[in-house]
């Protein structure tokens, strides 16, 4: 006789509400079957975890493939995130050499997914700086998880400003898609102005990097948004606070009828000005690190239940954009993250005493819920798509040199970094595609996953 299931993989099992100790989790096909603890049950293939935690595959709910380098970037920021344990990726549209702005490009970016992809995507849409609100109902139809708009603009044709007026006009179009739109939250002239006063000075120095882009445009770009999303019924979402304010914002307008939400990225959750100091480019990205102080208050929203979700903003620049050469203005704005997102938001959690059924909240089940991706993604649940990371405790340095990417995409802020975790093996729909050395999975393997359903997430009041 068969066995009844193809695979079963053992350890402690860590959901959003409990760790399961000596579980197991049987696979059949490319789904989970059976969730249960201790002896497990006969399968075709055993896969011993025992003694390490065994997540939900995360999904990341902002990152870039093709920021920098177009579509081709899709090989290698999936390679690398399938090596950091995160199983589904939602990309932004901002793609060279033209952003996802109709279901067209739509198409033809999932048709490079299905042949680059090492782990499964889910795709955002965008507009264009002119218009374009005809194409939001299409690119609902095609499958985006969301959309993404701006209030900063660093192109106009891949990453524009997105004026008020256009804004409300697009909002309300959304609106009827049920789907969310995440927004870049800065204020355009405030930093354009802080900026040319800096330049002016002569002062481009790290530290300006800071001082140009203060709390207070993130605050302005946060209630303009959100007041647009109250007039138009438009569920609006910050797409990364680096304040906890943004969080209470967001509060506020719930609690006046707005459907109004927020994301932290997890560098905001440890990194500061200090840092930037230190890492110079390397360390550059928008919204920047803030002071040590407001650490401490994003954790404290984030353990309220104040924050949507926790995602990398994964946006890999070659190493000579991130240098520092005397012009901190000059340098590429953006992070890699893929790879050190499980081990550092693990050690995080490790080192403040919480528990990791946070990480399996707020970087795997809460993120496939907003974009739409339940009940296939996000959790160790029967029927759900077997995406699973085996985290090994421990003490590890984070290595630059070990992300599975291009060369020039191998660095990080959290090179040297000291981790109480590492990601000893990753399964993308019941298969090991990343055994804690190589990356088993091949490009293609990965797959585009559209929004499941169209029900307006439910939100905290």
């Amino acid at each position: 006789m068969q066995p009844p299931y193809d695979r079963v993989i053992r350890g402690d099992l860590v959901l959003t509400d409990r760790v399961i100790a000596d579980g197991y989790v049987a696979v059949r096909g490319e789904t989970v079957a059976a969730i249960g603890q201790g002896a497990p049950p006969p399968a075709a293939a055993l896969e011993d975890h025992s003694g390490k935690l065994v997540f939900p595959g995360l999904v990341d709910g902002h990152m870039h493939t093709s920021s920098s380098t177009g579509w081709p970037g899709i090989e290698g920021a999936t390679r690398t995130a399938a090596a950091g344990g995160v199983t589904t990726v939602c990309d932004m549209p901002y793609d060279v050499p033209r952003p996802v702005t109709d279901a067209g490009i739509f198409r033809e970016k999932v048709e490079q997914v299905g042949r680059l992809a090492h782990v499964d995507v889910a795709l955002y849409g965008t507009i264009r700086k002119d218009g374009g609100v005809d194409a939001i109902a299409g690119l609902a139809e095609a499958g985006a998880s969301a959309f993404k708009l701006s209030t900063y603009e660093y192109d106009p044709l891949r990453f524009p400003r997105i004026d008020h007026h256009l804004m409300v006009t697009a909002f309300a179009e959304i609106a009827r898609t049920n789907l969310m739109v995440a927004v870049h939250n800065e204020d355009q002239e405030l930093v354009e102005k802080l900026t040319a006063e800096a330049r002016a000075a002569g002062r481009t120095d790290v530290i300006m990097h800071c001082r140009t882009r203060p709390p207070l445009a993130e605050n302005l770009a946060n209630n303009a948004i959100f007041e647009i999303g109250l007039e138009t019924g438009c569920h609006v979402h910050i797409a990364h606070s680096s304040l906890a304010r943004g969080f209470e914002i967001a509060a506020g307008f719930r609690r006046a009828g707005a459907r109004s939400s927020g994301e932290a990225c997890v560098h905001y959750l440890c990194m500061t000005e200090e840092d930037l100091l230190r890492l110079e480019g390397f360390g550059k990205c928008n919204p920047p690190f803030r002071t040590a102080e407001e650490v401490e208050r994003m954790w404290k929203a984030l353990v309220a239940g104040e924050v949507a979700y926790v995602s990398t903003d994964h946006a890999p620049w070659p190493k000579e954009r991130k240098v520092y050469k005397g012009d901190i203005f000059a340098v590429g704005a953006g992070l890699t993250g893929e790879q050190s997102f499980a081990p550092l938001m693990f050690t995080l959690l490790e080192e403040r005493g919480l528990p990791p059924t946070l990480m399996a909240k707020y970087c795997a089940a809460e993120p496939a819920r907003f974009h739409g991706l339940d009940p296939k993604k996000g959790s160790i649940a029967l029927g759900a798509d077997a995406d699973l990371l085996v985290m090994e405790r421990g003490s590890f340095t984070f290595d630059e040199a070990t992300i599975q990417d291009r060369p020039e995409f191998q660095h990080s802020a959290f090179h040297g970094r000291a981790m109480r975790g590492r990601v000893a093996a990753t399964y993308l729909r019941g298969r090991k595609v990343w055994d804690g050395s190589s990356v088993l999975a091949r490009p293609g393997e990965g797959r585009f996953v559209p929004r499941q359903h169209r029900r307006p997430v439910a939100l905290p009041v």
